[in-house]
C-alpha cells in the first residue's frame, strides 16, 4: 500500500489515538499504575500491543461483549485470540466450573476425574484419534507431542512452515534467512540452540520443498496447522495437505496437525471437515473456555508406539506432563464447553455469522475501491492489504503494514469494536449475533472510507 499517502495515514491515526485517550482515562491511569508493577507495563508482553496507545482494561466480559473499565462496551471479535471462542463465560462452563469448585471441591489432586475421559472420548469422536492426555495450553500440547515423536522416531529434527507461530516452542521460533538457512526469528528471546540443529523450515503450500526436506529421513514429525493463522491467513492450496501426508508417509515422518486456531472449521477442525489423516493433532485454549487448557491427541498407531517404547519415561522425569497438567477444574470446564456450547447447532450458526462477516467485509472493500482481500476459515475471517489471498507465509509477512494495522484497530476500538490486537482476525462464538457481525463491518466502512477518500 506505498501509494497510500502516509502522513496523512500518520495524521489519522494520531486522531484516534487522541480520541482514546480522552475517552479512557481510567485505562490510562492504570497503564500508568502498571509500569511500576508490571514488566512492560502488561501481565503479558502481546497486552501492550493495543493500538489506541495504552492496553484497553477490562472490567466486565459475557458472550460476545466486554465493557472496559471506562464503561465503554465493545463487540468484541477479537475472543481472546480464539482462547474465548465459545463465548464469554458461557453459561454450562460456569455452571460445571462453579459445580466443581464450591460444591464437590478440589480442583487439582492429582487424581483422574471421569470428565477428563468424557472429554478425551469426545475429542476422540471429533477429530477421529483416539488417546489424549492434556496440558494448560496447546504450547505445552506441541512441546509434549513433539517430544513424543522425537523419541519413536529416533529421529532429531522436526519441520515447521515459515511464519508459522506454535507458541513458544523453542524448535518452532525459527525462520529462513535470504539464502534459505535456517535461523532464529529475529527477536527470539534467548535461543537456547542455533534452530539449524533442530528444525527445518519450508514454506507453505511449496510441494516439492516439503518432500526435499523430508527426504534425508531425519525429521521425526512435521507439525504444522491446517491453514496458517498467524501471519494473516494462508489457506492450503488444492492438494497441498493431501501431498503433505504421502510425503511423511512414504519418509516414515509423524505429522501433527495443530488445530489449536483452526478448530473454528467445525466441530473437529480442518481435520474432520477436510478429511485429514495425522498420526496426532494438539488443541488448547477455546477447550476451556477461557479456563487454561490443551489437549493432544494420538492415533491408535502412534499410541501403541508410544506405549511400547521401554526408553522413554513418559510417567516421571521424561520431560512430558506437569503437576497441574489435566486437573479437575479444566477438565471439568472443557467437558462442559464440548457437551454443551461447541456443539454441532452453535458451529451451524457461527459458520453463517462468519460467512456473513466475510461478505461484508468485500463489500466494503468493493465500495471503496481497496484493493483488499479478506480470507473465511469457518467461524474464523481475516483482512490484508493485497488484492488476492497470500499462497505462502512469507508473502503473508511482508504484505504486514503496522501504521495501517494501527489505524484500523485504533478507529474500530473508537467505534466499540474489538478486533484482535495483533493482526486483522475476527472470530464469530455462539453468541454473536448477524447484528454484531453488520456492526463490525459498519465501523470497517467508516475507517476505510477515510483512508481512501470517499
Amino acid at each position: 500500500m506505498a501509494d497510500l499517502d502516509r502522513i496523512r495515514l500518520a495524521a489519522l491515526l494520531a486522531r484516534e489515538r487522541a480520541e482514546f485517550a480522552a475517552s479512557h482515562p481510567r485505562s490510562l491511569e492504570l497503564s500508568r499504575r502498571a509500569r511500576g508493577a508490571l514488566l512492560h507495563g502488561v501481565p503479558m508482553p502481546w497486552m501492550a500491543k493495543w493500538a489506541g496507545g495504552a492496553p484497553v482494561f477490562l472490567a466486565e466480559a459475557r458472550g460476545a461483549r466486554v465493557t472496559d473499565v471506562d464503561g465503554h462496551e465493545y463487540v468484541d471479535v477479537a475472543l481472546g485470540d480464539t482462547g474465548s471462542m465459545p463465548g464469554h463465560s458461557p453459561q454450562p462452563t460456569v455452571d460445571a466450573i462453579v459445580a466443581r469448585v464450591a460444591g464437590r471441591g478440589g480442583i487439582t489432586t492429582m487424581m483422574p476425574t471421569e470428565d477428563a475421559i468424557a472429554v478425551g472420548e469426545e475429542l476422540g469422536r471429533r477429530f477421529g484419534v483416539p488417546a489424549w492426555q492434556f496440558a494448560l495450553s496447546a504450547t505445552d500440547a506441541n512441546r509434549f507431542a513433539l517430544r513424543m515423536a522425537r523419541q519413536v522416531q529416533r529421529r532429531g529434527k522436526i519441520m515447521i512452515f515459515l511464519h508459522a507461530y506454535h507458541g513458544t516452542v523453542d524448535e518452532t521460533v525459527a525462520t529462513l534467512d535470504d539464502q534459505g538457512k535456517v535461523i532464529a526469528r529475529d527477536g527470539n528471546v534467548g535461543a537456547p540452540v542455533d534452530p539449524a540443529l533442530t528444525t527445518k523450515v519450508v514454506p507453505f503450500n511449496d510441494l516439492d520443498a516439503v518432500r526435499a526436506a523430508l527426504a534425508p529421513r531425519d525429521v521425526a514429525v512435521v507439525l504444522a496447522e491446517p491453514a496458517m493463522t498467524n501471519v494473516g491467513m494462508v489457506l492450503p492450496t488444492d492438494g497441498f495437505l493431501k501431498g503433505l501426508e504421502e510425503a511423511c508417509a512414504d519418509t516414515g515422518t509423524l505429522l501433527i496437525y495443530d488445530e489449536t486456531h483452526t478448530m473454528s472449521m467445525g466441530p473437529g477442525g480442518c481435520v474432520r471437515a477436510w478429511g485429514l489423516a495425522p498420526d496426532a493433532v494438539t488443541l488448547g485454549k477455546a477447550l476451556g473456555a477461557g479456563v487454561p487448557i490443551g489437549a493432544y491427541g494420538l492415533s491408535a498407531e502412534l499410541r501403541d508406539r508410544v506405549l511400547a517404547d521401554d526408553e522413554g519415561d513418559y510417567l516421571d522425569w521424561g520431560g512430558v506432563g506437569g503437576t497441574l497438567a489435566g486437573n479437575a477444574l479444566s477438565v471439568a470446564a472443557a467437558r462442559a464447553t464440548l457437551e454443551h456450547v461447541l456443539t454441532e447447532e452453535a458451529y451451524a450458526s457461527m459458520l453463517f455469522t462468519g460467512q456473513r462477516y466475510v461478505a461484508g467485509v468485500r463489500a466494503v472493500f468493493a465500495k471503496h475501491g481497496a484493493p483488499w482481500h479478506v480470507v473465511g476459515l469457518g467461524a474464523r475471517a481475516e483482512f490484508g492489504y493485497t488484492p488476492a489471498p497470500h499462497a505462502t507465509g512469507g508473502d503473508a509477512h511482508a504484505a504486514i503494514d503496522p501504521l495501517l494495522d494501527d489505524l484500523i484497530h485504533a478507529a474500530l476500538l473508537n467505534r466499540g469494536v474489538m478486533l484482535t490486537p495483533f493482526h486483522n482476525m475476527a472470530l464469530m462464538g455462539p453468541t454473536t449475533t448477524v447484528e454484531d457481525a453488520d456492526r463490525v463491518v459498519g465501523a470497517l466502512d467508516a475507517i476505510v472510507g477515510e483512508i481512501f477518500g470517499s
